[in-house]
């Protein structure tokens, strides 16, 4: 099946689940993160409740389950004098990767972000997953001088 044979949707909370499956799939292959069910459907549920129009979650489906998803949410850049929007947990399940999938997931979040009057988007990326810098580039991304930190709480 082709990207087209999939429709890209707004995430509900029945996907949830499926979703958990994902980004237990995401986390496993990046070293900063560990899969945990209840943490991810915790955020989940956030993002996919929020109804202030800040963030948007966005599934693929063949039809009879969640074959990937993305997620975008709205940050203010002193740099851009207004809306950034951060990229969060694009993964499409192993057995439909190469499908263009992933492709349709971002499309539709930047025309997302498009709509919302954003003007940069961004996304933290693991250094060591090179089949998703890759993809990336080849959809038009570009590193930039920028390291993230972190320190939790």
């Amino acid at each position: 099946m082709k990207a087209e044979n999939y429709e890209v949707r707004p995430a509900h909370f029945d996907d949830i689940p499926e979703m958990c499956g994902l980004l237990s799939e995401l986390f496993s292959i990046e070293s900063d993160f560990r899969p945990d069910s209840q943490k991810q459907a915790d955020g989940l549920g956030l993002l996919v409740g929020d109804r202030s129009g800040l963030s948007a979650v966005l599934v693929a489906s063949d039809g009879n389950s969640v074959v990937g998803m993305c997620s975008v949410q709205t940050l203010i850049s002193t740099a851009q004098g207004g809306p950034a929007g951060l990229v969060e947990d694009l993964i499409v399940r192993e057995d439909c990767r190469g499908k263009g999938i992933g492709k349709k997931l971002l499309s539709e979040i930047i025309e997302w972000c498009v709509t919302k009057n954003i003007s940069r988007v961004q996304f933290l990326r693991d250094i060591e997953n090179l089949a998703a810098m890759e993809f990336y580039a080849s959809n038009g991304w570009k590193d930039t001088k920028l390291v993230c930190m972190r320190r939790l709480l």
